[in-house]
């Protein structure tokens, strides 16, 4: 048998044109169908629509070329995606967190919307039912002409929107719906678990988080705890008082009330008091905290709108007008026309306290 030898430079010849071959990238060029992503937040879950748009130029879209009956890319190019941040729930079903391939299978009555685990094909040319996640029938409807096919988000809600994929004059609608308040609890935790867990304030926001979404009472309050536990404040003693009156435990709410006062700067206990006054309609304890302010920071600016406030109260205009003149001398500029407003008030015998 004769030994054929391959010369050396043939050899290097086919690896360097192979290994050419194996580098090469598609050229990033204008394309005919143009790329697009559309965002959509729905508590702190965002929904991501990846996506080519076709344009329909006159022709016939369904039933033409696209054919009733069969899968189609749901766009052009590579697979149409959808991302999403965390679980949610499409037209009533469950669908997990991640990237999804976005088929459809037109018809002249319903449509089939697929999600498909394979989110990286070209198109639907290799796709597979077995790899569905998902599949779900909606009701097309007519719509305005649109030329270039578009994905939106409309019917926006806290919990939920509809996608909307809109071509020619079709509009295909797909309710999304998402548990904000468990993923946003969830969220929180992780979040937490980072360099926020050493704020004080971190674990603050997320017991208000709590507190204002009127859920999951208990762990709000074991955040406003650790809060606590990181630096004590007169916001997170406030917080916690607020969070143990949401649960009827009124007395325990004192006792945290009462602590966050002790810590209170001036223009925090005015600013309470003023609360107290104006959206909570309890005018003898704002009294009580004005004069607990001015005892205790009896020099400060808003002092002495407490002490006119307090004057106010007793009918002596006289004496009130002369605490907000003495307010208005450290008061910062901004709120000069503030004091001046309520200086003509009191000249004009009105209560500012209503």
């Amino acid at each position: 048998m004769r030994n054929l030898r391959i010369p050396l430079g043939i050899i290097c010849l086919s690896l360097l044109t192979t290994l050419c071959h194996a580098q090469s990238q598609e050229l990033n060029l204008p394309r005919q169908s143009q790329h697009a992503v559309v965002t959509q937040r729905i508590g702190v879950t965002d929904i991501t629509v990846n996506y080519h748009r076709p344009l329909a130029n006159g022709r016939k879209i369904w039933g033409g070329l696209v054919p009733y009956g069969q899968v189609w890319r749901a766009g052009a190019n590579e697979n149409t995606t959808v991302t999403f941040t965390s679980p949610v729930t499409v037209e009533g079903k469950p669908l997990a967190a991640g990237t999804y391939g976005l088929h459809m299978i037109p018809t002249e009555g319903d449509w089939t919307v697929i999600f498909s685990n394979m989110s990286t094909a070209w198109g639907s040319f290799s796709y597979k039912q077995d790899e569905d996640a998902l599949r779900v029938t909606v009701k097309p409807a007519a719509t305005g002409d649109y030329n270039a096919l578009t994905y939106d988000f409309n019917q926006l809600k806290p919990d939920a929107a509809v996608l909307t994929m809109s071509w020619d004059k079709v509009a295909v609608p797909i309710n999304i719906s998402v548990d904000v308040n468990k993923v946003v609890a969830a969220s929180l935790q992780k979040q937490l678990r980072g360099l926020a867990q050493y704020d004080w304030q971190a674990w603050n926001d997320a017991a208000t988080w709590f507190l204002t979404a009127k859920y999951d009472y208990d762990q709000g309050l074991r955040d406003v705890d650790q809060s606590i536990q990181n630096e004590e404040r007169f916001e997170n003693y406030m917080t916690k008082s607020e969070l143990l009156d949401a649960m009827g435990k009124t007395s325990e709410a004192k006792t945290a009330r009462d602590e966050a006062l002790v810590k209170a700067n001036a223009l925090q206990l005015y600013a309470y008091g003023r609360q107290l006054l104006k959206q909570d309609h309890k005018p003898q304890e704002a009294f009580a905290v004005f004069h607990q302010l001015v005892k205790r920071y009896p020099d400060a600016w808003v002092s002495h709108l407490a002490q006119a406030r307090l004057d106010t109260g007793e009918g002596n205009y006289d004496a009130a007008i002369r605490e907000m003149k003495l307010s208005n001398n450290g008061a910062p500029d901004n709120i000069k026309p503030q004091i001046d407003a309520l200086v003509k008030q009191l000249e004009a015998k009105q209560d500012i306290n209503k």
